[in-house]
C-alpha cells in the first residue's frame, strides 16, 4: 500500500552538544540522516519523502543528497518555530490523500516490518502509531519524592513513524492550530480529535538518538544487524 512520508530534520540538537544539526553525525561514514532515510528512498510504496529542514542546512542537505537512490521522491521543505509547525509545512508540500507518515530524522533503525504493519492500520483505522512496552518500573513523583508507582502493564513507549490517513492528521493540525495547541506528537493532536489511535508494536532498537551516549548504542545495532540481520 502506497504511502508518503514526513522526516523534521530542522532541529538544533542542543542535548547532543554537536554545535550543529545532529542529522549531520556520522554513524559509519554516513549522516545519520541518510541511514534514516535509505528505507523509505527504497520501499517502492512510499510515493514521497518530504524532509523539513532549517534554511540553514539547505546547501548541506542538497550536498549529501546528491549520491541518493531514489533521489527524486525526495521535497526539501522549510520547517518553523516548532516541530509541529515543521510537519503542518511538511503536511502542506503532500499530496492530499492517502497514508502519511511522519518519522523523526533521529530513529535510523525503523524497519520496513514496522511501516507495513503502520499502514495497513491506518488504512483501516486512520491512525496508528509504533510504540514499545514498558519495560521498567515508573514512578510518579512530586519534587523528587515518589508518591505513587504506575501500573506498567497498559504503558507503552511511543516512538515513529506515526500513521495517518491525511485528512485526519490535516483536520488534527489545524484544529491544534486554530486552538493554539502545543502537542508532544502528531498522536496527541489527532487524540484530541476524539479520533481512535492504535498501536503497532515496534521494536527496542528503533532508538532516537538524542544525547552524546545514543550515539554508541547506534554503533551497536548496526553492529548488530550486520552480524544477525
Amino acid at each position: 500500500m502506497d504511502y508518503q512520508v514526513i522526516i523534521p530534520a530542522a532541529g538544533s540538537g542542543k542535548r547532543m552538544g554537536a554545535g550543529h544539526n545532529k542529522l549531520f553525525l556520522k554513524l559509519g561514514k554516513r549522516p545519520i540522516i541518510l541511514h534514516t532515510m535509505d528505507v523509505f528512498t527504497a520501499d517502492p510504496n512510499c510515493r514521497k519523502v518530504i524532509l523539513v529542514i532549517q534554511h540553514n542546512d539547505e546547501e548541506y542537505f542538497k550536498e549529501i543528497l546528491e549520491d541518493v537512490d531514489h533521489s527524486p521522491k525526495i521535497q526539501l521543505v522549510y520547517g518553523g518555530n516548532e516541530r509541529q509547525d515543521s510537519v503542518y509545512n511538511g503536511l502542506k508540500a503532500a499530496y492530499a490523500d492517502g497514508i502519511i507518515l511522519v518519522h523523526d530524522g533521529a530513529r535510523p533503525f525503523i524497519r520496513l516490518k514496522t511501516i507495513s504493519q503502520l499502514v495497513r492500520s491506518a488504512v483501516e483505522s486512520g491512525a496508528a502509531i509504533a510504540a514499545v512496552p514498558v519495560k521498567d518500573t515508573i514512578k510518579k513523583a512530586v519534587g523528587h519524592e515518589v508518591v505513587e508507582t504506575v501500573e506498567r502493564s497498559s504503558l507503552w513507549q511511543v516512538q515513529t513513524p506515526q500513521a495517518f490517513r491525511f485528512s485526519v492528521l490535516l483536520n488534527a493540525h489545524e484544529q491544534a492550530r486554530n486552538e493554539c495547541f502545543l502537542g508532544t506528537d502528531e498522536a496527541s493532536l489527532v487524540e484530541r480529535t476524539s479520533h481512535t489511535v492504535k498501536i503497532v508494536e515496534s521494536d527496542y532498537d528503533n532508538i532516537k538518538l538524542t544525547t552524546p551516549e545514543d550515539l554508541y548504542f547506534a554503533e551497536a545495532i548496526m553492529e548488530k544487524r550486520k552480524r544477525f540481520g
